[in-house]
């Protein structure tokens, strides 16, 4: 018979393993209180531990240093860097970039998904549609990012379940023309594949079960420049088709940053979508020829 530890022993054996990490207390006097991105290093130089971000960086990085869990980060870390933004838009852009560039050990790791893709819907079908092959930041009628075809059919299967919608008529499984569905006779559709419904009542059902997750086409025909202000500091984040193309101090400094590469950016999108049409931050419109074209 196997005895189980207590969970008091258990807690005990984590604090045995903690120590505070004395040997980065010269590190800590320094830190801003500020937001920004923070990093914790080994004694690799090109490979951060973790990296992390926080509208007040020292009360986040000294959060870390009283954390048991991360007692194996913190043996390992031999100093900590930093990079103040003006604002928490520039801390959750600069995070996710770091992160994919530099892959630190202890971060999820964040990688370009091929698969990345979302639900288009025509006048009567659906479809899975995929970022690789569509602009997804100009095309109409998708909803939904999903990291895979079947977590998009997932969520359409689980619409269909909560609306009473016909499988067969979302492509879900297979229909013979003119005979209601097996779901129909255990009023689970509401009778759209057998007359009961119309076509297009069912169709503005789906319509309004998707329209919370609805992807936001590009809303401007050139890169714009969001204002994100603190005391002491400004920053202009440059974006074109929901990309960050990275942050300035001023706007002549635009045409500096790295060309736009193709393809759709899911961690730009859902970071700034919303931000960016709020209303509450200055946008500024840019001409073409004030930022770099896309690779």
């Amino acid at each position: 018979m196997v005895r189980r530890q207590s969970a008091p022993r258990l807690t005990l054996e984590a604090a045995a393993i903690y120590e505070y990490p004395e040997h980065l207390r010269p590190f800590l006097s320094a830190l801003p209180a500020v937001p920004g991105v923070y990093l914790f290093h080994s004694e690799s130089d090109t490979m951060p531990l973790y990296i992390g971000k926080s509208v007040n960086i020292r009360s986040r990085v000294l959060s870390h240093l009283r954390t048991t869990d991360e007692a194996a980060m913190l043996r390992q870390s031999k100093r900590i860097s930093w990079i103040c933004t003006a604002g928490e838009i520039g801390a959750l852009l600069l995070e996710a970039r770091l992160i994919k560039e530099q892959q630190p050990l202890f971060n999820k790791r964040l990688r370009r998904n091929r698969q990345l893709c979302a639900l288009q819907l025509t006048d009567q079908t659906v479809q899975v549609v995929y970022a690789r092959d569509i602009d997804f930041s100009h095309s109409p009628n998708l909803f939904g990012l999903f990291a895979n075809r079947r977590a998009a059919l997932q969520t359409l299967q689980s619409i269909a379940d909560e609306q009473q919608l016909c499988y067969g008529l979302l492509g879900l499984e297979p229909l013979s023309r003119g005979r209601a569905c097996f779901r129909s006779a255990l009023k689970r559709c509401a009778g759209a594949c057998c007359g009961k419904e119309s076509p297009q009542a069912h169709h503005s059902r789906l319509l309004e079960a998707l329209e919370r997750v609805r992807v936001i086409c590009w809303p401007w025909n050139n890169a714009i420049a969001l204002q994100e202000t603190r005391a002491e500091m400004t920053q202009y984040h440059i974006i074109n088709n929901w990309f960050w193309l990275g942050a300035v101090a001023t706007l002549d400094e635009a045409t500096t940053l790295a060309r736009m590469p193709a393809g759709f950016d899911h961690d730009g999108y859902k970071i700034l979508c919303r931000p960016v049409l709020s209303g509450k931050y200055d946008i500024i419109e840019l001409n073409p020829e004030s930022v770099p074209a896309s690779s």
